[in-house]
């Protein structure tokens, strides 16, 4: 579900400097929902009202349980929210969910609560300190360690590279092993093209990242990268959902 757009340059998405670092180049904002008969996980919880307002340049379309709202389900009933990361713009809707489990890798939650992410000033702006401080106080939060089967046919893998814990979610479909790869890929040419992201922890595991997803994909289709509008295209809209897409 696409809850956001944001025009911005290309040189701000990628590591490695161009010739067409000044084009304008777009972004999309994504939250994602897997559902089975019997449990329905919400997949990253984006950005609130109030931190989207203050963002200048965001299109912002509507809050991410607004939206899910729409597909008549409602946050008491979301069972998990995967965090597979906690950046702000992933974090900010998770006070609005009273029952689900948040499941965060163990490393990304050691990090923005130690005290490296203060002390460098590249990254101290990409957390909310209050969404950071609900999860973490929350008796609802799963901690894992690496690799996890969560649910039949729903894994997340620990990857690292745009920050300390980043993990990706693997998901079973109809159609096969989908890996919901987030921030580890922001866009479709970061990882075909085997370009980083500009904003990251550790280059080399950005890299690694790259190689974990495509060994968890059942094929480059069946990769949906975090950021980017070209989601919409490759994959068919929900009917009378125009900004819900179905990756199943």
């Amino acid at each position: 579900m696409q809850y956001a757009t944001r025009t911005a340059l290309r040189s701000n998405h990628f590591h490695y400097s161009d010739d067409c670092g000044g084009e304008p180049h777009p972004t999309a904002y994504f939250v994602w929902l897997a559902l089975s008969q019997t449990e329905t996980v919400l997949i990253d919880a984006g950005l609130a009202p109030d931190t989207a307002g203050a963002m200048p340049g965001l299109d912002y379309i509507g809050s991410p349980l607004e939206i899910i709202g729409d597909l008549g389900i409602a946050p008491g009933d979301i069972d998990l929210c995967v965090l597979t990361h906690l950046h702000y713009d992933h974090t900010g809707v998770v006070a609005g969910l009273p029952r689900a489990r948040y499941v965060v890798q163990q490393r990304e939650l050691d990090y923005w609560n130690g005290a490296w992410a203060t002390r460098i000033g590249q990254e101290e702006w990409l957390h909310s300190r209050p969404d950071i401080d609900h999860v973490t106080a929350s008796n609802r939060l799963d901690l894992v360690d690496g690799d996890s089967e969560l649910l039949p046919g729903l894994s997340v893998h620990s990857v690292g590279g745009h920050t300390a814990g980043m993990q990706v979610v693997r998901v079973r479909t109809a159609r096969g092993n989908v890996v919901l790869a987030s921030d580890a890929s922001h866009f479709y040419e970061n990882i075909e093209s085997d370009s980083p992201f500009a904003i990251l922890h550790h280059l080399p595991d950005m890299f690694g990242a790259f190689d974990r997803i495509k060994e968890l994909a059942d094929g480059p289709g069946h990769i949906v990268p975090g950021h980017d509008p070209l989601v919409a295209e490759r994959f068919p809209a929900v009917d009378r959902h125009p900004h819900v897409v179905s990756i199943g």
